[in-house]
């Protein structure tokens, strides 16, 4: 039997093309480092995607590429597999939650500080996180990547905001300073890290350096790959 894994975004209800494209050429990545495994993808915004993803796997991994483990985890995720004919598949930790997510923030970090000539201990981190209104889970997970990144880099002021709660990304980031690193803890460049979190900087005079968001670094396919093959 082909083991199987299917890798789960909630991608771009507005226009979800690009991100299912986007997915597809991380699966592809994902199965160079898994070789012998069918590894499919879907977004939860694209109605037929994870009919689609499942035609042909058997009984596949199910790995989020989500920051959180919230109510698209628990509660939509179960249930859109089970309205696909797929129930009680086994859904992995997701993205957000992986230690070596954790110690993945902190390499793109010290890459940044080193390309920008600065020490941790001069500079200003502001984390740019999603939040939730409802739920406590999305602000856990990113309290968790502050900490593991304040374990190992001593940054002046290590600072997170949210997009959907208190305290907000505008207020976060206002006097950041010249010398600041923003590291959007997102999965991809849809929706908020396209528009709220740049609004939410210009807006509060951000003048330091915006990174790329966490999710789309390169190392990512061989991460997700290294969670599968241990769990």
């Amino acid at each position: 039997m082909t083991r199987a894994l299917l890798i789960v975004a909630h991608g771009q209800p507005s226009d979800p093309g690009p991100p299912e494209a986007e997915m597809h050429a991380l699966a592809t990545r994902v199965a160079g480092h898994l070789p012998g495994w069918l590894v499919r993808s879907a977004t939860l915004a694209e109605p037929d995607a994870l009919r689609a993803a499942l035609q042909g796997a058997d009984e596949p991994l199910v790995f989020p590429l989500f920051m959180a483990d919230g109510w698209f985890i628990r509660s939509l995720l179960p249930r859109r597999l089970s309205e696909a004919g797929a129930p009680g598949l086994r859904i992995l930790t997701p993205f957000g939650l992986l230690p070596d997510t954790g110690t993945l923030a902190v390499t793109v970090l010290a890459e940044a500080l080193a390309s920008q000539g600065w020490t941790a201990a001069e500079t200003v981190l502001v984390l740019a996180a999603h939040g939730s209104g409802r739920s406590p889970y999305p602000a856990d997970a990113a309290r968790t990547l502050q900490s593991a990144i304040a374990m190992h880099l001593p940054f002046a002021e290590n600072r997170l905001g949210f997009i959907e709660e208190a305290p907000e990304l505008v207020e976060v980031a206002e006097g950041a300073g010249p010398r600041a690193l923003c590291l959007p803890l997102f999965v991809a460049r849809w929706g908020h890290v396209e528009d709220d979190i740049p609004a939410a900087l210009h807006a509060a005079g951000f003048q330091g350096v915006t990174l790329p968001p966490l999710g789309t670094d390169a190392r990512v396919p061989a991460l997700i790959a290294k969670a599968v093959a241990d769990a």
